[in-house]
């Protein structure tokens, strides 16, 4: 009965751990570029967008090439923000690949 107690416990501080990591991810903020930094936004790691910076030369474009690159900058933020969130989980987990989102049945 001793180890499952212990695995219990163990678990247990993993869980507390991804609470932890998972509140500083949410502090996180990322940028993500596009068109060779015509378009640059400021992602948080909740995913909500910040700010949006359009470059004068940008502003030199017509309405839909805007739009494609503020898209296009919104999805490099996401990917820089999915590496960054997968590192600091990397550290609190050891290296376990777990969703961002786990939680234990408990």
């Amino acid at each position: 009965m001793t180890n499952f107690t212990d695995m219990l416990s163990k678990a247990k501080a993993m869980q507390d751990k991804m609470k932890q990591a998972q509140e500083q991810i949410k502090k996180i903020e990322v940028e993500g570029k596009a068109g060779g930094d015509l378009v640059k936004v400021i992602l948080s790691g909740d995913y909500e967008l910040k700010s949006i910076v359009i470059s004068d030369q940008a502003k030199k474009e017509g309405q839909e090439i805007i739009n494609d690159l503020i898209i296009a900058a919104y999805n490099n933020a996401k990917e820089n923000l999915k590496k960054k969130s997968a590192e600091e989980l990397s550290k609190v987990t050891g290296g376990l690949n777990l969703p961002i989102d786990f939680k234990l049945p408990f």
